[in-house]
């Protein structure tokens, strides 16, 4: 396919995505598309409108059109979104619902199976991924499955046999990049190499590549280094949830506060995994110390 064809456009939206440029998907025009590319790049930008903090608004949106063409894949559109709100309990009752109803949507596989293994559904999530025919998004998600499950070996096979057949993929190339932050080494130096190749490349300086950058360089044990690019990237994209949740890590690290962070990704997305896990571990944390408190008659 010639990448600058009208066509070519729908994977460089895919790339803008999932390099974090969520305002270039935005923005992108898609009236030179054909018909069978419409929904896909309406998918697109209504996620990055997610990822961008605007879950509320894409419920609503995606309420006002339950009906006609693409109506599985609003559908699971809107569970991201209800998800990325906080209402849990009604996301996971349309993953569900979609999930067994329309499980060989590509929309459905993959968004759905990210609320599920959200909300702790995560086999599952599997189940349905498992049914994808060539879905590099599919692939990507069950390699974070397996590595959030530590199966680094279940992660491996993932992207061993996805390389058979789509080698120069970006997200590919990502994957292979999440294990190397998982298996470290000499490993965390490759995956560095990844994500700065992907920040000079002309035109994709996005949070994606900064994020990722900075987590390797945490791993190789370069915190200034981390520090300053995760600054440089919080000052330009203040909202964005992945930048603001690894600058929290990086805080803690680095022994300074992270009050102000935290109460930002609240308010931009207040189910995120990080603010879930703290809440979790505070909770822990005051059972034990409850038992140790003084007895005063």
């Amino acid at each position: 396919m010639d990448p600058f064809s009208a066509e070519g456009e729908l994977i460089n939206i895919h790339n803008a995505f999932h390099q974090g440029q969520y305002t270039s998907v935005i923005d992108f025009d898609t009236a030179a598309l054909s018909p069978e590319n419409q929904l896909p790049a309406r998918i697109l930008k209504l996620r990055a409108q997610i990822a961008l903090g605007q879950a509320e608004e894409v419920v609503t949106e995606t309420d006002a059109e339950s009906e006609g063409d693409g109506e599985a894949d609003l559908a699971a559109v809107k569970a991201l979104a209800q998800h990325a709100a906080g209402d849990n309990d009604a996301a996971l009752s349309t993953a569900h619902d979609l999930a067994e109803n329309y499980p060989d949507n590509a929309s459905v596989q993959v968004l759905c199976g990210t609320v599920l293994h959200a909300l702790g559904n995560s086999e599952e999530a599997l189940a349905l991924l498992s049914r994808h025919q060539g879905n590099l998004e599919a692939v990507a998600l069950i390699v974070q499955i397996h590595l959030q499950q530590n199966r680094t070996d279940l992660a491996i096979k993932e992207v061993q046999a996805a390389k058979r057949w789509a080698q120069d993929s970006l997200l590919v190339n990502l994957a292979d990049s999440w294990l190397g932050m998982r298996v470290g080494g000499e490993k965390y130096q490759s995956a560095f190499y990844v994500y700065e190749e992907l920040a000079s490349a002309p035109s994709t300086s996005a949070p994606l590549s900064i994020v990722g950058q900075a987590v390797a360089e945490i791993h190789l044990g370069r915190l200034p280094e981390a520090e300053a690019a995760l600054s440089a990237a919080l000052a330009q994209y203040p909202d964005d949830v992945q930048i603001i949740a690894n600058t929290i890590v990086l805080n803690v690290l680095a022994g300074k506060p992270s009050d102000e962070l935290e109460a930002r990704l609240k308010q931009v997305q207040p189910s995120h995994p990080l603010l879930v896990d703290l809440e979790e571990k505070s909770a822990f944390f005051d059972t034990a110390a409850a038992k140790y408190a003084p007895k005063v008659a």
